[in-house]
């Protein structure tokens, strides 16, 4: 009995898939340390410096202002890494067989692409606080490049 077959077998593969991290300066990939945080965070005559502690973690520089108020300084620098990669294979699978004789053969290509960024950001916060240890004034400044 002779006997003969074929198998046509397509087979497509995508993929894409994309990071991006977070990082500041001391390494950790989470950083509190944005305009919005001090806006939702700081109130003037109402949050206490364990307040600030809590929420941004010790500051860079605590210093004396000319009028003796205490003042903390947060300076922060992240980098933002974005990376990515889409692409995708096409394949077929040919065989035969019969009385004995066996044969196979394949074809395939496909394509990939990958991509990658990196951004510098920096913020700097600085905090006065009054006598009775809570938030009297503060500015914020950021950039991004």
């Amino acid at each position: 009995m002779n006997r003969f077959a074929i198998m046509l077998v397509p087979i497509l593969l995508a993929s894409t898939s994309a990071t991006a991290k977070n990082r500041d300066s001391d390494g950790d990939t989470a950083n509190t340390l944005t305009h919005g945080m001090a806006q939702m965070t700081l109130h003037v005559g109402a949050t206490t410096q364990d307040d600030v502690l809590q929420t941004f973690g010790a500051p860079n520089i605590t210093t004396l202002d000319a009028a003796g108020q205490e003042v903390w300084v947060y300076d922060r620098q992240a980098t933002v890494t974005s990376s990515g990669s889409s692409g995708f294979s096409i394949g077929m699978l040919l065989g035969a067989a019969g009385s004995g004789v066996g044969g196979a053969g394949g074809l395939g290509f496909g394509s990939s692409k990958s991509r990658s960024s990196q951004t510098q950001r920096t913020m700097t916060l600085i905090i006065k606080f009054s006598a009775d240890k809570k938030v009297s004034d503060f500015k914020s400044r950021s950039s991004s490049f």
